[in-house]
C-alpha cells in the first residue's frame, strides 16, 4: 500500500513490484482495497473508453475502450469471499489491475480499434 500512496497511484499490483502473486490493490470509494485472487464474473456489454495511465509506463496514456461496469469476486484480507459490482473509473481501475495479474498492458490493446496515436508527457509538451 506504500508504493501505491508514494506513487500517488489508483491501483497497484504484485507482479509491478517484482512479486508472483495474484494480488493487487484498487481505488475503491476512496480507500485502498487489497483484492486477493479476483475475478471477474460478469461484464456490462455496454463500453466506455477513458484515457489510462499505468506507474508500469510513466508519461504514457493511451484511450482503453472497457466493458462500463463489471462485477467481480476476490479475498479480503482476512481470507473472506467477497463480490462487488464496480462502474465508471472504478471498473477501468479494477480490469487494469486484473490485467496486470494476466500478463497485458495498456500497451497490448489494439492501437487500430482506438485509431490514437500513444501520448507520452514528452510529446505533450
Amino acid at each position: 500500500q506504500q508504493t501505491l500512496q508514494d506513487a500517488e497511484g489508483v491501483g497497484l499490483a504484485a507482479p509491478q513490484v517484482g512479486k508472483s502473486l495474484r494480488l493487487c490493490i484498487v481505488m475503491i470509494n476512496g480507500k485502498h482495497t487489497p483484492l486477493i485472487n479476483p475475478e471477474i464474473t460478469w461484464r456490462s456489454k455496454e463500453m466506455d473508453t477513458m484515457e489510462e495511465g499505468c506507474l508500469s509506463l510513466p508519461g504514457v496514456w493511451l484511450p482503453i475502450a472497457r466493458p462500463a461496469s463489471v462485477t467481480f469476486t476476490y479475498l479480503d484480507e482476512k481470507g473472506k469471499q467477497q463480490e462487488r459490482k464496480v462502474q465508471g473509473f472504478e471498473s477501468h481501475v479494477v480490469q487494469h489491475e486484473i490485467d496486470h495479474l494476466d500478463g497485458v498492458l495498456i500497451v497490448d490493446y489494439p492501437q487500430v480499434q482506438i485509431k490514437t496515436p500513444v501520448h507520452t508527457a514528452e510529446s505533450v509538451l
